[in-house]
């Protein structure tokens, strides 16, 4: 069976799926679970607040939409996507019908040598379109290397930006296309709250065409650029839907190139992503309501649009990452990783991820001496998909108590057996022990311990999560700094 119809089988499939529960009398996603367990949004004080039960019983029109603090609505958003073998080389063509002017091709100094950039270069060439490089963004960026982006775009002075790259190449690129329209904005104009001042982008930004080189981050499908602030040591990000590229090129043929341990961390961001916006606070549940539509966050929790994206982000990541990781040359699964990646991009670019990824921040952002293999940096580096997994254990055993039959679901895809799980059994440490058999078979570092964190390190790790508000608030249970001390001690060792 070909590729092509197998997407059309899924496409068809997940139309079906949405179909039915549009005709149903509720769609919110609460009503496929036991239980949710509500965030207290006055807990403050980094403790933990006492979980509160919450049993759906009605329909959303009357638990919802009559609380005036709760969101009652969410919105779907994503770039336009064009996804096959070959499809770089159009890029030129693309460019000459936005009658681009002056181009800024934005990479890394490792991408500017590999055929992919010969790619786009010829095309741009051939078109006769007039373009300037830049090939010095930085593996995990930091405020510096944003700022010299920044700087580099505000001499040349582009009217389109095409990013070809991961996920680190293309968020630089959002973050230069932003404050080159914002020419006079401090850094923290817009960075996220309550480490910037978080301001809403009101003006159109320039067009941007993302060419990613990975399959993971999902940045070409997103509104979100993340950095380290290296002040704090901390990561943080900005996330508004203008920042969305234009059209994102998804071509499988350029993701030959990565290492096996890239495609690899690569990939286990793709699991998080679609693990993380399936089992998110469901978007009728979060506060405050926006008092302006265009004050709606882009990530917005749960809903029944990003379940159908995330759960078949999963599926694809579960049956193909390690085959991808395995043959460079495996282009069915590098074709389908490719389609993981922004099928979970289109899914937590609407429903927004949790502690995996609030957590993850402060573990790269406070790494000194670890340096993951086959990153062809001069730099020590944590990879985001290796600190995003490496905690995800212990997250998914702590949060199945308040959805437990989306973590049942999620185990079931891992293959687990759920005909033979016993009446009472809890559902998180069922998933929580199929990650960590995958995470296992991958060979991912082995807890944080083995990234070079001891318990001494654990306050500080806390510290750098607590601010992740934008994050940490989609948890589908409060989590203050008790509970954030636990997973990470619990994160120490996964095997």
């Amino acid at each position: 069976m070909s590729a092509a119809v197998r997407v059309a089988q899924t496409s068809q499939a997940s139309i079906k799926s949405l179909i039915s529960l549009m005709n149903k009398s509720c769609t919110c996603p609460a009503h496929s679970n036991a239980r949710r367990i509500l965030q207290n949004n006055n807990n403050t004080s980094g403790t933990d607040a006492t979980s509160k039960h919450h049993h759906h019983t009605k329909d959303c029109s009357h638990h919802s939409h009559d609380d005036a603090e709760h969101d009652y609505a969410f919105e779907m958003a994503s770039s336009t996507m064009r996804i096959g073998e070959g499809v770089t080389r159009e890029v030129g063509q693309d460019l000459v019908n936005m009658k681009a002017k002056k181009v800024l091709v934005m990479t890394d100094s490792n991408i500017a040598k590999l055929p992919v950039m010969k790619t786009v270069i010829e095309s741009l060439k051939a078109n006769n379109v007039p373009f300037v490089v830049y090939d010095k963004t930085r593996a995990e960026p930091t405020d510096q290397s944003f700022m010299d982006a920044i700087a580099f775009t505000k001499e040349h002075r582009p009217d389109v930006f095409v990013a070809v790259g991961g996920g680190s190449v293309i968020d630089t690129c959002k973050a230069a296309n932003l404050y080159f329209n914002y020419p006079d904005a401090d850094l923290l104009e817009f960075v996220n709250a309550p480490i910037g001042k978080g301001s809403v982008i009101t003006k159109d930004l320039s067009p941007l065409i993302a060419i990613p080189t990975t399959a993971g981050t999902g940045s070409e499908t997103t509104g979100t650029a993340i950095f380290d602030y290296e002040p704090l040591h901390v990561k943080t990000g900005i996330a508004n839907r203008k920042l969305r590229p234009t059209l994102g090129i998804v071509d499988p043929l350029n993701t030959r190139t990565m290492p096996s341990q890239v495609k690899i961390a690569s990939g286990l961001d793709v699991l998080c992503h679609a693990l993380e916006s399936y089992t998110a606070l469901p978007y009728y549940e979060r506060t405050p309501r926006p008092a302006n539509p265009a004050e709606r966050p882009a990530y917005q929790g749960s809903n029944p649009i990003s379940d159908i994206w995330s759960l078949e982000a999963l599926k694809l990541t579960v049956k193909y990452l390690a085959r991808s990781a395995k043959d460079p040359l495996d282009m069915e699964a590098n074709s389908q990783m490719c389609l993981a990646a922004a099928a979970a991009g289109t899914g937590f670019g609407s429903a927004g991820v949790h502690l995996c990824h609030g957590m993850s921040y402060p573990i790269s952002g406070l790494n000194k001496t670890y340096k993951h293999p086959e990153y062809n940096v001069d730099h020590s580096i944590i990879p985001h998909g290796i600190s995003v997994a490496v905690t995800a254990p212990a997250v998914f055993r702590y949060t199945g108590e308040a959805c437990p039959d989306r973590h049942f679901k999620a185990a079931e895809i891992f293959g687990a057996d759920l005909s033979k799980v016993r009446k009472g059994e809890s559902a998180g440490p069922l998933l929580a022990d199929q990650l960590t058999k995958f995470l296992e078979n991958l060979g991912v570092p082995d807890g944080i311990g083995a990234l070079g964190y001891t318990k001494a390190d654990i306050p500080a790790l806390v510290k750098g999560t607590l601010p992740q508000h934008r994050v940490t608030k989609l948890a589908p249970l409060s989590t203050g700094a008790e509970a954030l001390e636990k997973i990470f001690e619990d994160s120490m060792k996964n095997y």
